[in-house]
């Protein structure tokens, strides 16, 4: 109120502009408690009932430190919308609060621009491939960064670009993807254990159920853990609760919010960035300590919830658990118990997140169908490397109902006779590591995986920096196995979103596998469609000339093959071959020597 001249003024009162925001971005609602607790992470539950066109549904928040709480929420439509707020507690601060905003939609050329924009990944109608929420097709094409989280990946407030190499940043090797075609990577949330400290880096328990100790991710010669720290510290506290490691292992009932704030800046940067991330909330290593010494499912429910709500509205995929391998693990299908348990008390992700995990050998033997594994919601194969596990994406294809699948870790580039243990491989960076990239890029593909693609490489799965690296990460970064991944896309998208419609068939190939079943020479893969009228294959280096069968009789295709070191296409013969009697194409020979691809497209 103001006086002037004796006289009482009563101004109106000022309505503050409401919120615009854009759909498919992130909008953060904020409650700040007004009493104290204990432990907020595991006493308070905090969410807001959100309502907008086409959409009401009860959306869960997080503890962020100190009395703050927050909502990650975001339009998935252009309207209206409008929230309130309650809470598992009797406080004014976090229940009854309300807010609205308005969300206007993109345009097309900001669509182009950033494909993040056309809404969360979902599959195609058929179910075997990923598109975005507007309809628009994604092959997804990732690397394999799982200490992003960490100081390995290193943060700079600045955007001024480094070269490649040991001064490079995080936003350095997302630029560097991104000019390569890349639209996603594959990252750990928290390695909860893990530091360079003299102490072992993990806990494991022997069959009698006593504590031991056992490395989880040691290069030759290593005596701890790797250090997986950031700015904001560790994930949890300490001391935990493990008898006589109370400071090896954390106390997963006490998180640490600073460090995933760090995380928070990285996983926005790639969003503005067009790429989606697929963020494993742990590592299988922690699963047998987490289970005994603390309440399983409900605690381990609570990590996974706390990291699903943290960014449910980035653009994202998540994991309940990276089960990358049976060892130091919990058997597979007990993660379905928290994992459920999740969906369960919470909801699927509100805003359509599709979930999955690494899985070796795959998703559907490890976890099963839905009726086991309702969280599942896109199947994985990986860490089964050679081109005979390439099938288990096959034995996804025919499972019911039909779900996206990939290869989210196969052969990695410069991956050999690690620890002794595998010498298939082949020295990164050489032409032999590229061609078995290939065969897991083009075998994978075209036994099932038409969701895309994730590419590894020794150096950066493991964020090498330490100066006794076999190979540091700035240098896989330069190695030409990874540059070579867009051309996977290239040769999908071919027949334009055919590729969708594909049906893994190796055996209208012959002769297919003239190779060693443990290797990546001499097999052919290949997927057509049912009308006949769109083949794929693929011919590791080392097959002999083959013939395609299961044809239209009498039918001509134009027929090309594919170059996928170059992404070229060239004529396959004459460039229209004819099927005989029965439906047989004898193949030209080879272009030259070396892996090819092939199309054969019928002609009308």
């Amino acid at each position: 109120m103001i006086r002037a001249l004796g006289v009482l003024l009563v101004l109106p009162a000022l309505t503050p502009a409401e919120t615009r925001v854009h759909v498919w971005t992130k909008h953060e609602i904020t409650l700040t408690a007004a009493n104290q607790y204990r432990n907020p992470y595991t006493e308070v539950e905090v969410w807001v009932d959100l309502t907008g066109p086409g959409f009401a549904r009860r959306v869960y928040g997080f503890w962020d430190g100190g009395q703050t709480f927050r909502v990650r929420v975001l339009a998935t439509a252009p309207g209206r919308w409008s929230w309130s707020s309650g809470a598992n507690r009797n406080d004014p601060g976090l229940r009854g609060r309300r807010g609205s905003f308005t969300a206007t939609a993109w345009s097309e050329p900001e669509k182009e621009a950033n494909a993040c924009r056309r809404g969360m990944l979902r599959p195609t109608s058929n179910g075997h491939a990923f598109e975005y929420a507007d309809g628009t097709p994604c092959f997804l094409l990732a690397d394999t960064w799982w200490a992003t989280p960490t100081f390995r990946f290193r943060w700079y407030d600045d955007d001024n670009p480094r070269p490649i190499g040991p001064e490079a940043g995080f936003k350095d090797y997302v630029r560097l993807r991104r000019r390569q075609g890349y639209n996603g990577i594959a990252l750990l949330a928290a390695f909860p254990a893990w530091n360079n400290d003299g102490k072992p880096d993990t806990i494991r328990l022997d069959d009698a159920g006593h504590t031991v100790v056992r490395a989880a991710w040691r290069k030759p010669g290593a005596k701890t853990a790797k250090e997986m720290h950031n700015e904001g510290g560790r994930p949890f506290l300490f001391p935990g609760k493990v008898p006589g490691y109370e400071d090896v292992f954390p106390d997963v009932e006490r998180i640490n919010p600073a460090y995933f704030q760090h995380l928070d800046k990285k996983i926005d940067y790639l969003n503005e960035n067009g790429f989606t991330p697929f963020i494993e909330v742990a590592r299988r290593d922690l699963s047998q300590a987490w289970k005994k010494f603390y309440p399983w499912p409900d605690s381990y429910a609570r990590y996974i919830q706390y990291v699903f709500s943290r960014y449910q509205a980035n653009h994202c995929l998540f994991s309940p658990i990276h089960f990358d391998t049976h060892a130091q693990s919990i058997p597979s299908r007990e993660y379905n118990l928290p994992a459920n348990l999740v969906i369960d008390r919470y909801g699927p992700p509100p805003f359509g997140t599709l979930v999955s995990t690494n899985a070796g050998p795959s998703t559907l033997l490890n976890f099963g169908g839905p009726e086991e594994a309702k969280w599942l919601t896109f199947h994985q194969i990986g860490n089964w490397r050679e081109h005979e596990h390439y099938w288990y994406l096959t034995e996804i294809f025919r499972s019911m109902p039909p779900r996206p699948a990939l290869n989210g870790e196969p052969y990695y580039a410069g991956y050999y006779n690690l620890n002794e243990q595998y010498k298939l491989g082949a020295e990164g960076g050489s032409a032999t590591d590229d061609l078995y990239c290939r065969s897991g890029m083009y075998g994978s593909f075209l036994s099932g995986g038409f969701a895309g693609h994730i590419y590894g490489a020794e150096g950066i799965w493991g964020a090498d920096i330490e100066p006794e690296a076999r190979v540091r990460m700035w240098e896989a970064f330069g190695w030409n196995s990874g540059a070579q991944m867009r051309h996977l896309r290239t040769f999908a998208l071919s027949g334009g979103l055919r590729y969708r419609d594909l049906i893994p068939e190796p055996d209208i190939v012959t002769p297919n596998k003239s190779g060693p079943a443990r290797g990546y020479r001499g097999w052919a893969f290949a997927a057509r469609t049912r009308e006949k009228d769109f083949v794929l294959a693929y011919f590791e280096e080392d097959c002999p000339r083959a013939v395609v069968r299961a044809l239209r009789l009498n039918a001509s295709y134009r027929a090309r093959w594919f170059d996928p070191r170059t992404g070229e296409w060239r004529a396959a013969g004459s460039g229209v071959l004819t099927a005989d009697a029965v439906g047989r194409i004898p193949l030209p020979e080879f272009p030259a020597a070396g892996d090819w691809g092939l199309s054969l497209v019928l002609q009308q």
